[in-house]
């Protein structure tokens, strides 16, 4: 019997596409904050707002595009979104002023969440229920490779040609990818017309979603754990540029390298998986990021970390979450079918709008705040978990029925 994963290849690799549009919005900018900064005439802590307004954005998008996910199907909102964020893209290439740069990546991320809302539905469209946290983390094969080859082109164009050129690439890579979507990628959703895109039945959908005991239990935890990694990538160039004094290009590689932590968590969460199942994974992944975010957050306070010793903290700690993060998007996707789009949607909103909240507080709070708000994250996912997971009555982890449509 052949593994899923190796007859979907092509959808594999197609979403993986998909997935990076986001990642590499975020991560091909951060080694060229400083540079940016002074073009612009402000300082690194303000250009974090404009990374705060993209995960705004992306969380407020997912919302907009979820119900069109499941009216249209999955294509023709994904077109949309992916020329929103090509126009958007040039936009951020131009831009003359911070204020400017903030609105447009906003807009930027209204249009790149649509490959993410898409690519998480399209998981659960062409995959068993009980193999979709396998594919969520054989995504990562290609994702993977996005924070080495972001940063690194990042810093390549930002030293070579000068930042705008980062924001042009962007935009390049999206056309490409909505023309090999078009092509190549089967509609993996029959639009439905009953799927109301007024405001009062979508809400309804979504409240009707989010009251689910099991979705809301692994959706706010791994939303809080995932914030984690925003907090890391929002603050990153702030504690590695600023208080370490790391260059544009030595800041790009030792991005690329902690965030390997976080690609290499998903890796060996493919292979746990054969032994344990999702919900075990999770609990202790995230037992096991508390633990990496309070050692940190002491050796901080106590004066006693260096710049080597917090790399090998902050690696274990992304690390855990690249193990909780599939399993629970895994395990908060698994009750649903229909509503597969609108709850990848408010899935993704629940993520990024915990992780907007922690870039707002480090972009205004600066630097002193970047390890306490790191190290608080887990700790609140894990509260979430133990006090709620008790209302789960059974959990949802059966094989569903999979369609494509051609």
């Amino acid at each position: 019997m052949k593994s899923p994963y190796r007859e979907h290849s092509r959808i594999i690799c197609l979403l993986g596409l998909l997935s990076v549009i986001t990642p590499f919005a975020i991560d091909m900018y951060l080694p060229a904050f400083s540079q940016v900064a002074a073009d612009l005439k402000t300082t690194t802590s303000v250009i974090a707002l404009s990374l705060s307004s993209y995960f705004i954005g992306f969380a407020f998008g997912q919302i907009l595009y979820g119900p069109l996910l499941d009216r249209f199907g999955r294509k023709r909102p994904l077109y949309v979104g992916l020329i929103v964020y090509i126009v958007a893209s040039s936009g951020c290439a131009l831009a003359q002023d911070i204020q400017a740069l903030i609105v447009l990546r906003f807009l930027q991320a209204i249009g790149g969440c649509a490959a993410q809302v898409a690519a998480l539905a399209m998981v659960r469209d062409f995959f068993h229920a009980k193999e979709s946290a396998r594919i969520f983390s054989l995504l990562f094969l290609i994702i993977g490779i996005s924070p080495l080859l972001a940063s690194s082109i990042g810093s390549l164009l930002a030293s070579s040609l000068g930042w705008r050129w980062i924001f042009a690439i962007l935009g390049i890579y999206a056309l490409v990818t909505l023309i090999l979507i078009f092509a190549l990628l089967p509609e993996g959703h029959v639009p439905d017309s009953s799927v109301s895109l007024k405001p009062g039945p979508i809400l309804d959908v979504f409240w009707s979603i989010l009251k689910q005991p099991q979705f809301y239990t692994y959706a706010m935890a791994g939303a809080f754990s995932f914030a984690g990694l925003f907090a890391f990538v929002s603050g990153s160039p702030i504690l590695f540029m600023e208080k370490y004094h790391l260059g544009t290009k030595m800041f790009g590689l030792v991005f690329a390298v902690l965030v390997m932590g976080f690609i290499g968590g998903n890796q060996v969460n493919v292979f746990l998986l054969n032994r344990f199942s999702s919900q075990q994974i999770f609990f202790y992944a995230l037992l096991f990021q508390v633990l990496m975010g309070v050692v940190l957050f002491t050796g901080t306070r106590a004066h006693l970390l260096g710049l080597p010793g917090m790399m090998v903290l902050f690696f274990f700690f992304l690390f855990s979450i690249g193990l909780t993060y599939p399993n629970a998007a895994a395990l908060g996707m698994a009750p649903f079918s229909r509503e597969a789009g609108s709850a990848s949607a408010l899935l993704g909103f629940l993520q990024a709008g915990a992780g907007s909240l922690i870039a707002t507080a480090i972009g205004v709070l600066g630097a002193s705040s970047i390890v306490t708000l790191l190290s608080l994250t887990p700790i609140v996912a894990l509260v979430i978990l133990v006090t709620s997971r008790t209302r789960i009555t059974q959990l949802a982890e059966s094989e569903q029925s999979v369609s494509v449509v051609h």
